[in-house]
């Protein structure tokens, strides 16, 4: 914890959230307690692994997107609890995920997490790997909204040119921390909206492209100094922990 704590100083999040944080992640399953020599710790499960396998593969995406020319379709039993059913929609939609009514959603290709989100939540749906009798752009224009992801994408490269454009040259360490975490952080947002549809579904000058260029270039321009401060942080940890320091 008071390496996390240590962490996330540079971007202005304070001890306490930082505790609120952890237990909530405990709460929901992502990380589990654990007694390290250096005392009370914690340890990621494998949910937690899941998941941040599946988003590093969205986060990062290397390269084009290919398209099998099929739908992945999912069919979901009627949910009558709202917070379940909430719930429920917005997990969808980050896997990738668009409601083409209430029970049925389609994707562009089967998300690796969804059996683990339905069994989480205990709901049954029938799946179909499906080719549509129809024009595929329409149904995007339709079960998602490409003008506003489009904005949205525009906006984020705009503020992030900013963002990276205000880091000096000889900026220490933390400071470049601070900025990619911010960089990533702002990035991740379109996991919720954008499911990371093929080219040829896409408006011509779709503006994801060129902002996704933008942040591989600077996500892995600023890694070094980024990871370089992470490590000396839990090396400090340490290093306070053998010296009794409270």
């Amino acid at each position: 914890m008071a390496a996390l704590v240590r962490l996330l100083a540079p971007l202005e999040i304070a001890a306490p959230a930082v505790r609120t944080a952890i237990s909530r992640m405990v709460r929901q399953g992502w990380l589990a307690p654990l007694r390290l020599p250096q005392g009370p710790g914690y340890a990621v499960t494998p949910k937690c692994v899941r998941r941040l396998d599946e988003t590093a593969l969205r986060i990062y995406r290397a390269g084009a997107i290919t398209w099998s020319q099929r739908w992945h379709v999912v069919v979901v039993e009627q949910v009558r609890e709202r917070p379940k059913r909430e719930r429920l929609r917005a997990d969808l939609a980050f896997l990738g995920y668009a409601p083409l009514s209430e029970t049925t959603w389609i994707g562009p290709r089967p998300s690796p997490e969804l059996s683990t989100l339905l069994a989480a939540e205990q709901v049954h749906a029938d799946r179909f790997d499906s080719a549509l009798d129809g024009d595929p752009r329409e149904l995007v224009a339709r079960a998602w909204d490409l003008t506003s992801i489009g904005a949205a994408y525009e906006n984020w490269l705009s503020q992030a040119v900013e963002l990276v454009g205000g880091l000096a040259g000889d900026a220490p360490d933390h400071q470049v921390f601070a900025a990619r975490s911010k960089l990533v952080h702002g990035w991740r947002n379109f996991l919720f909206r954008d499911p990371g549809l093929p080219a040829e579904l896409l408006p011509a000058g779709w503006p994801g492209e060129k902002a996704r260029v933008y942040f591989e270039q600077e996500a892995d321009r600023l890694l070094p100094a980024s990871a370089g401060f992470v490590d000396r942080s839990l090396a400090d940890q340490l290093v306070d922990h053998h010296q009794g320091s409270p």
